[in-house]
């Protein structure tokens, strides 16, 4: 995998503009000025927790005794549900209703931006090739600022591409991602085989 498709991959999986909704309701009270520091704050956050993950990934796998294929089925199935959630996204929208006050590291930071996918995809970042952790948290970094970029511009996204282009955009991404996914499930699988024979 290169620093490109690393990269593409972590963005689909953030899914900025599926959550440009959520992020809009969460924040609907809070000043337009107010609102852009939060993002900010907000994404710097969830970042330091993806590279947390990133970085001692492996060992929280070796703790927990996970391997390398069970992680990779894990993180397809995961992908797997969240791309159907994409292309079939629920009315009352991922975390339901939500309180009117500002909101601080959840859920916005997690588990929006730094979500169970997410952090299963750095967590199998970091377990596939220890020697390229420089290449792995610049994938991070790229594929973090444009989604920060995205949901730093939502209000001007959404009177752009309206409800519709939204949607439509979001089940696009979903369709992407399901093919990774089938992708990262089908290469656990082939790895456990592998290992078992």
């Amino acid at each position: 995998m290169t620093i490109y498709s690393a990269a593409v991959l972590l963005f689909l999986v953030m899914d900025p503009l599926g959550n440009i909704p959520v992020f809009l309701s969460v924040l609907k009270d809070v000043d337009t000025r107010r609102r852009k520091w939060i993002i900010l704050r907000e994404s710097f956050i969830a970042l330091i927790v993806l590279a947390l993950f990133l970085f001692f990934g492996h060992n929280i796998l070796s703790v927990l005794q996970i391997s390398e294929p069970s992680l990779s089925i894990a993180g397809g199935v995961i992908l797997f549900i969240i791309a159907l959630k994409m292309i079939f996204p629920q009315p009352e929208g991922i975390f339901g209703t939500t309180a009117d006050r500002e909101p601080l590291i959840v859920p916005l930071a997690i588990p929006l931006i730094a979500g169970p996918s997410t952090l299963a995809t750095v967590l199998l970042l970091s377990t596939k090739d220890i020697n390229r952790m420089l290449e792995w948290f610049i994938a991070l970094l790229c594929a973090w600022l444009v989604s920060t970029l995205i949901l730093f511009s939502s209000g001007v996204l959404r009177r752009v591409l309206r409800r519709r282009g939204l949607a439509a955009t979001e089940r696009l991404m979903g369709m992407i991602l399901t093919t990774v996914s089938v992708q990262m499930l089908l290469t656990g699988i082939e790895e456990f085989i592998k290992k078992a024979g």
